[in-house]
């Protein structure tokens, strides 16, 4: 019997912000099905095209996001999934600097492109709230044992941003001091001559780097890193 599967790629896209917290990136769909609905971006993969390629495509045509940090999640082929036809997608999951893309741009198929909170999600099209939880499960997984967090961070941030993200992310406090010994024990931040002022009352604060050299030589030798 002759297979009639067409094959879509979706993009997770996580965003972190010290006052907004840990969000994602969502796109209001502007065509049938669930025309005005809430999804990730994502689409067709041409016939010429990686999956990665394709990811990338889509997520810069309907968001005006461009992403370096894409991850392979997982393959969704339930054959009620999608209304149309039998379509299997592939998720993907990134990582993105939220103060690169505090305004963005929604076009081809999405009306509306939007940052949302991870608890505070929208009704979402097609089984897109289960690729997502299965996304925010992975990344929680992973900074437990690699510190991926910093490409969610600026490239200047105090701490405590740091402290934040972890315990957003792995929900529930952490032990800061134990925390802090376990990272600057890596040797993967640098500590900059600046200070971070906070808004309000508080003392100024240091203002560290991440040492991306470091980082990489420690991922080949086998990086251990267990909150």
């Amino acid at each position: 019997m002759l297979q009639n599967i067409k094959v879509t790629v979706d993009a997770i896209v996580f965003s972190y912000d010290p006052l907004q917290g840990v969000s994602i990136l969502l796109i209001k769909r502007k065509n049938p099905p669930f025309k005005e609905s809430w999804a990730i971006p994502g689409g067709f993969v041409e016939d010429e095209e990686s999956l990665e390629r394709a990811t990338q495509r889509e997520l810069l045509e309907e968001t005006g996001v461009s992403i370096n940090y894409l991850e392979q999640l997982y393959t969704f082929g339930n054959p009620e999934r999608d209304p149309r036809s039998r379509i299997i997608t592939v998720a993907y999951f990134g990582l993105v600097k939220a103060s690169n893309y505090e305004s963005l741009k929604a076009d081809t198929d999405a009306s509306e492109a939007r940052w949302f909170n991870i608890k505070a999600l929208p009704s979402l099209a097609f089984d897109h709230a289960d690729i997502i939880k299965l996304a925010i499960e992975r990344l929680r997984n992973k900074i437990r044992y690699q510190p991926i967090g910093f490409h969610l961070l600026d490239d200047k941030f105090p701490f405590s941003d740091l402290e934040t993200l972890y315990s957003i992310l792995l929900d529930r406090e952490i032990d800061r001091r134990n925390f802090k010994k376990k990272v600057m024990s890596l040797g993967i931040l640098d500590k900059l001559d600046e200070k971070h002022k906070p808004k309000g009352a508080g003392r100024p604060g240091d203002l560290f780097k991440f040492n991306k050299s470091t980082y990489e030589k420690l991922l080949k030798e086998g990086l251990h890193f267990e909150i």
